[in-house]
């Protein structure tokens, strides 16, 4: 099942655009990433590391098929203690969609090309449209 996350495996630099929005004012960013496949290809795991407004951060996520569920699972955490859990689905075989659990957020990884995935985080706003409140460009190195 984990064949499907093909398009995001490797190194990738990272590129943070995070609009000012109704959860948080304006920043840029840059970071680095890997995708890689874990035990026996069970799992896919994410690390990246970020320098955003001049604050370090990293984070560890796993993506996981859950059989009973049916469904793809995804658990991150970050070096300052937080962590989340979403729900995803492939959209077709270039759009991996989120749906982050205990929150109104949901999150998108879409190839553009073989060596770019641009992820798009939204929240609803007050009249119930999604307003974009992250984007990453992801660049292969």
């Amino acid at each position: 099942m984990m064949q499907k996350f093909q398009f995001l495996l490797g190194q990738w630099k990272l590129e943070y655009h995070i609009p000012k929005s109704e959860i948080g004012e304006a920043m840029t960013g840059s970071g680095t990433g890997e995708f890689k496949k874990a035990l026996d290809n069970q799992y896919v795991f994410f690390d990246y590391s970020t320098l955003i407004n001049g604050e370090t951060g990293s984070a560890h996520g796993i993506f996981a098929w859950d059989d009973k569920l049916k469904a793809y699972r995804y658990w991150w955490f970050e070096n300052s203690g937080n962590f989340a859990i979403a729900t995803c689905k492939f959209l077709n075989n270039e759009t991996l969609f989120m749906n982050w659990h205990d929150t109104s957020l949901m999150q998108t990884f879409q190839k553009i090309n073989k060596d770019k995935v641009i992820l798009k985080m939204g929240n609803p706003d007050s009249k119930g449209k999604f307003q974009l409140v992250m984007e990453v460009i992801f660049t292969r190195r």
